[in-house]
């Protein structure tokens, strides 16, 4: 549980400068919403140095529905490799008839 919890972070602060893209904001928008200068914000977009507290509130901005689709387009992408079962060898694994 906390090691997915750990793989979903790191997707998406890997994916943070699509999600930023697909959100449709400026970049200078979204420097004067976390209050930092937009040579500075181009920067860490460009190197991906947000610290935890960044990423909380740049998210924050940038939430919208596009984004949303985005991101869970990328979290189902990566569960495509994962196994699974049938319903059938699901229900007899918890002893359901």
């Amino acid at each position: 549980m906390m090691q997915e919890a750990v793989l979903n972070y790191k997707l998406l602060v890997d994916n943070l400068g699509e999600l930023i893209q697909v959100s449709g904001y400026r970049n200078d928008f979204i420097a004067k919403k976390l209050g930092i200068k937009a040579t500075t914000f181009s920067v860490k977009k460009k190197r991906a140095t947000w610290t935890p507290e960044e990423v909380e509130k740049l998210l924050s901005v940038i939430d919208n529905e596009e984004t949303e689709d985005y991101y869970l387009g990328l979290v189902m992408k990566s569960l495509e490799s994962d196994e699974t079962i049938t319903l059938a060898e699901f229900k007899k694994q918890v002893g359901w008839k």
